[in-house]
């Protein structure tokens, strides 16, 4: 009976991995899909190029990547369309939710409940932006000062040093020019992506912390949300 209560629990483990494996191709798929209006050549189109590098990294499936660039021609696909919502969370913290969706009527009543439901509530629009800075990230495997200066020569705005690497900051229209010189001087670029950069952040104790994590994951379950930013310290 053990073995089969093993091979039960794995099942149950891999139906959780391969849902949450589904629904992050979703969010790519639908981000994918809207840049792809810009072009459907990645060469021409840095935003197309950068989506299609993300769904690289997780490993999509090609035929999934041709589908959501093949939504741009489709006339009986739902049109998806991004929209931005924000939001406070446990003790204060500021909170920018970024979504794909093809009905807003669903996701805005979706994102309010999640929030209410773990200790945030919705704000209004540029309440909460003003404390947040929109910049390209990229982030480096390589360190040390002589990469760093190479960072910088690329048109950097910032870079900082981390456990993984180096966090380089960019202007935004700057990220996929800064990410291509990176990339020809031999660094091994392992995100590149436009987020919203706290200008001020906010101190929580740690049972606000708690409550913040599982709002975020909360959020994070959403089918229509993309991404997720907080000025939490």
């Amino acid at each position: 009976m053990s073995g089969h209560s093993k091979w039960a629990t794995t099942k149950r483990q891999k139906a959780v991995v391969d849902a949450k494996r589904g629904a992050l191709f979703t969010k790519i798929a639908n981000q994918i899909a809207i840049a792809a209006r810009s072009g459907t050549d990645p060469s021409m189109n840095p935003s197309l190029a950068m989506m299609l590098e993300k769904a690289r990294q997780a490993n999509m499936p090609k035929a999934n990547i041709e589908r959501a660039i093949a939504r741009v021609s489709d006339k009986t696909a739902a049109a998806l369309i991004e929209e931005t919502y924000e939001g406070y969370g446990p003790g204060g913290v500021g909170i920018i939710i970024e979504v794909a969706t093809d009905n807003k009527n669903r996701t805005m009543p979706e994102v309010r409940n999640t929030l209410s439901k773990n200790g945030g509530r919705m704000a209004d629009p540029g309440s909460v932006m003003f404390q947040f800075s929109r910049k390209g990230c990229i982030m480096v495997s390589e360190k040390g000062e002589e990469t760093m200066m190479t960072v910088l020569d690329a048109g950097a705005e910032d870079v900082d040093e981390t456990d993984d690497g180096l966090a380089i900051l960019t202007a935004p229209s700057d990220l996929m020019k800064v990410r291509a010189a990176l990339i020809d001087a031999g660094l091994t670029v392992t995100d590149a992506e436009l987020k919203y950069i706290p200008t001020s952040t906010v101190a929580l104790s740690d049972a606000d912390s708690e409550k913040l994590d599982k709002l975020l994951d909360s959020l994070d379950d959403l089918d229509d949300v993309t991404a997720v930013h907080t000025n939490v310290e």
